[in-house]
């Protein structure tokens, strides 16, 4: 069945393999959740389906369960009371490397038909799992369905599709022949497997599950790996979807069902410890802190550590002829999901003298009251407003805000309580964007959620220099610059290639510096410290797997 399951998906996998060498717009799941792409009655359905989950065990079967955990909260204002079975983390570890004697010996093409079948089938669940999404993390429902839903698919699609182009380089037999002059040659048969590290663990966030979860999750296991997925606490349903899915796809190919496995834990317990330091564990994908990030790293030495941690994303203003279409862009990505973002903009470098428009100089105290007007009019209106922030995860970042409240800064536009329209107990927050001087030390941390500076420095040479060096010492997965002139666009890019980080120039329009596309977009480079890794690329799969040859005289 795995063979048949990678001949169903192959003239797909084909066109990923074209569309990453290209890199231009291409996705294999829709993202508009159209009645025309999913059924007329795929919503109903998938809404029916997170409402049956609730309030009872999640149907999920796994060996040597000991009692159930759950607690998660949806912060739009009510409990899930959902409770997932709870299995000890040297059980699982060790049911997972029993999975993985049989499953390693299938080779490349079952893995990546197997993971490619798993996706097809999540994507029919986009709906199901935008609810769970939307009521674990608090994105709005739009941004639960395409992040969750279709651009997660389309990020562990991209994921495989490199994993498969990596294995693929490998003949499985090779014939070699070395010339002795007059005497016969010497003849070898030389056979080249591919072989898993070994039982991967991946580490899931709490605001993006699937988006951040699904590449790690399917490099590992397209590669030949077993998985353990290890949710966030407080997001475990829509990982615990995809695991079920997972599972029954690997039995019907006649694989053990464990080759995937749900680590479901209580907040506050050592489970990530206690996997990440088994030995058997080779590989590990983490989404986090910096401070968890850094520990993995500096103490899961016998595993592969990729990690996303924290970084202080930049923007620098320089000039524009679209000073209002500069103040709607950046608006709409300090509101999106409430800032909750990896990639949202904090530090808003902007000069004392401020900056040149069309219609001449406008000053400091100007762009950054633009961008407050731009800011309250997308709060103005709540039942709008709320589509777009979200809620917010979970109380610490309510208690971030009033922290940022209290450095005294003085106030650009100020984080307001919005009212929601479904939900009354929702959790929702507008951005608090404060103004600082460029040596403040409040802009030389992240402050995670909808909160932000507009920073005044001495000119746009400054705002390159703060910018470069935060990057180099804080890291940073965006970074954005507006100007007129081509010479400093020149510098900013060479800021950005020095720092590492990607760049975006004067978006003011529909595409915002928050967002990335798969099979077009690396997200992150591994080349500052927010993170080791890009999501996707050749060595964010080619070392989860090693050849070992056999070679024979024939």
């Amino acid at each position: 069945m795995s063979q048949a399951f990678f001949e169903r998906h192959q003239p797909l996998l084909e066109q990923a393999m074209a569309a990453a060498a290209l890199r231009g717009y291409w996705s294999p799941y829709a993202e508009s959740p159209s009645p025309r792409n999913y059924g007329e009655t795929a919503n109903d359905d998938g809404r029916a389906a997170f409402e049956a989950l609730r309030g009872k065990p999640f149907p999920l079967n796994l060996h040597d369960a000991d009692g159930t955990v759950g607690g998660e909260q949806s912060p739009y204002g009510f409990d899930l009371g959902i409770t997932y079975p709870r299995v000890p983390a040297d059980k699982l570890v060790a049911a997972s490397k029993r999975a993985l004697e049989d499953w390693r010996r299938a080779g490349p093409r079952a893995w990546v038909g197997v993971s490619l079948e798993i996706l097809a089938r999540l994507n029919k669940l986009s709906f199901e799992i935008a609810y769970a999404v939307q009521h674990t993390t608090g994105q709005g429902f739009m941004m639960a369905f395409q992040a969750g839903g279709p651009h997660a698919q389309d990020r562990g699609f991209e994921a495989v599709t490199y994993a498969w182009q990596e294995m693929s380089r490998i003949p499985g037999v090779a014939i070699w022949e070395k010339p002795q002059g007059k005497n016969d040659p010497i003849r070898m048969e030389k056979q080249f497997t591919v072989v898993p590290r070994g039982v991967a663990l991946v580490i899931g966030c709490s605001t993006f599950p699937t988006w951040n979860g699904y590449p790690g999750l399917f490099a590992s296991l397209a590669t030949g790996n077993t998985v353990i997925v290890k949710p966030h606490p407080g997001a475990i349903l829509p990982l615990a979807i995809t695991v079920k899915v997972a599972r029954e796809v690997l039995q019907e190919a006649g694989f053990d069902p464990d080759v995937v496995l749900l680590a479901a834990h209580e907040a506050g317990d050592d489970t990530a410890q206690k996997l990440a330091l088994d030995p058997a564990v080779k590989i590990i994908d983490f989404t986090g802190s910096s401070a968890n990030g850094d520990w993995l790293e500096n103490n899961a030495r016998q595993a592969l550590v990729y990690t996303e941690k924290a970084g202080v994303n930049q923007v620098i203003i320089d000039s524009t002829d679209d000073l209002k279409g500069v103040a709607r862009n950046l608006a709409f990505s300090l509101a999106l999901y409430s800032g909750q973002m990896c990639t949202a903009p904090q530090n808003i470098y902007v000069p004392r003298d401020g900056i040149q428009t069309p219609e001449g100089r406008v000053g400091f105290d100007d762009v950054a009251a633009a961008l407050g007007t731009a800011l309250d009019k997308l709060g103005a209106d709540a039942a709008r407003a709320v589509e777009l922030t979200g809620a917010i995860q979970n109380e610490g970042i309510v208690e971030r805000i009033e922290k940022a409240r209290a450095l005294g800064l003085s106030v650009v536009a100020d984080s307001k309580t919005l009212a929601h329209p479904q939900f009354e107990n929702a959790r929702v927050r507008t951005p608090l964007l404060l103004r600082a001087e460029a040596g403040n030390a409040a802009i030389g941390q992240e402050w995670f959620g909808p909160i932000a500076f507009v920073v005044a420095t001495d000119s746009t040479a400054h705002s390159i220099q703060l910018a470069r060096d935060s990057v180099i010492r804080h890291g940073a997965l965006s970074f954005s610059a507006y100007t007129t002139d081509n010479a400093v666009a020149e510098r900013v890019q060479d800021a950005a290639e020095v720092s590492g980080v990607s760049l975006s120039l004067n978006l003011t329009g529909a595409v915002f510096v928050n967002q990335t596309a798969a099979f077009s977009d690396f997200h992150g480079t591994g080349a500052n410290p927010a993170a080791n890794a890009a999501l996707s690329d050749s060595a964010f799969v080619s070392n989860r797997f090693r050849v070992v040859q056999t070679r024979r005289h024939v």
